[in-house]
């Protein structure tokens, strides 16, 4: 009021416990009164009753939540099911999401960017659907051909996930994450920034996850072989704000792969 009497006009919410009601709230408008001098005499005060429309907020924010929690389950369900045709490397889609994570969160990308990271990471091999699982498997080296159908599986993944609207390109994020910066990558070649750069930052967390784990075909090489490799390749094959982020994650911060 007393903001108001020197000439500001205030408005806010408030809530009240009326009488024999439930909460009730309000939209309260203070504003100044000036005479015919221009002086301030008093001021004018308007309650303006808004609880429908709070509840109707609320009822709406507990809908996005519920919505929210499908959209969570459902894209975990999709990762669960594409490790369980390759229990080699169970968790290692989780295990990338959580390193892509941390990498966008050290380059200070928004946090809407970073949820749409988490997201394609989790889902990044759906593609591999499409491989037979004594390839996904094979515990010796792959045959040409086998390669081959390995690296159908960004496109795969691709036309599973164009149809469905996520609030990201996450089907064009899956489908670039083997790409290389000097177009030595796969399916398109593509080639420094005509890569999107969630699928630079998938591409460096899932080499450094996938060298740092057991495969059918080999021991694990252990986080250090897998770092070393991103630093010499740092601008030939990986981004290298990507690879400057990921070394000060492990290194400096002491992320650690559980």
């Amino acid at each position: 009021l007393d903001e108001c009497l020197k000439g500001k006009e205030i408005k806010h919410e408030t809530c009240f416990d009326l009488p024999g009601e439930s909460a009730q709230y309000f939209e309260v408008t203070y504003s100044p009164y000036y005479d015919s001098d221009g002086s301030i005499t008093h001021a004018i005060v308007v309650f303006h009753n808004i609880t429908e429309r709070k509840m109707a907020e609320r009822e709406l924010e507990r809908s996005y939540q519920r919505l929210r929690e499908t959209f969570n389950e459902t894209v975990y369900a999709l990762s669960a099911f594409v490790e369980m045709r390759d229990p080699y490397t169970a968790g290692h889609q989780n295990r990338v999401a959580k390193i892509a994570k941390a990498i966008a969160e050290e380059m200070g990308l928004p946090e809407d960017c970073t949820e749409g990271i988490w997201v394609a990471s989790l889902i990044h091999d759906i593609g591999k659907i499409g491989v037979p699982s004594d390839i996904l498997t094979k515990p010796g080296r792959l045959t040409k051909a086998e390669f081959e159908l390995i690296k159908e599986h960004p496109q795969t993944g691709y036309e599973i996930l164009k149809q469905i609207e996520f609030p990201w390109p996450i089907a064009e994020i899956v489908y670039q994450h083997h790409e290389k910066i000097d177009g030595s990558g796969y399916p398109q070649g593509l080639k420094g920034e005509n890569i999107l750069l969630e699928s630079r930052i998938i591409g460096v967390a899932d080499v450094v996850e996938a060298m740092s784990s057991h495969r059918p075909y080999r021991e694990a090489l252990g986080l250090s072989a897998a770092l070393e490799e991103i630093k010499k390749n740092k601008n030939i094959l990986y981004d290298a704000k990507v690879v400057d982020a990921c070394l000060k994650i492990f290194l400096e911060k002491g992320f650690e792969l559980n």
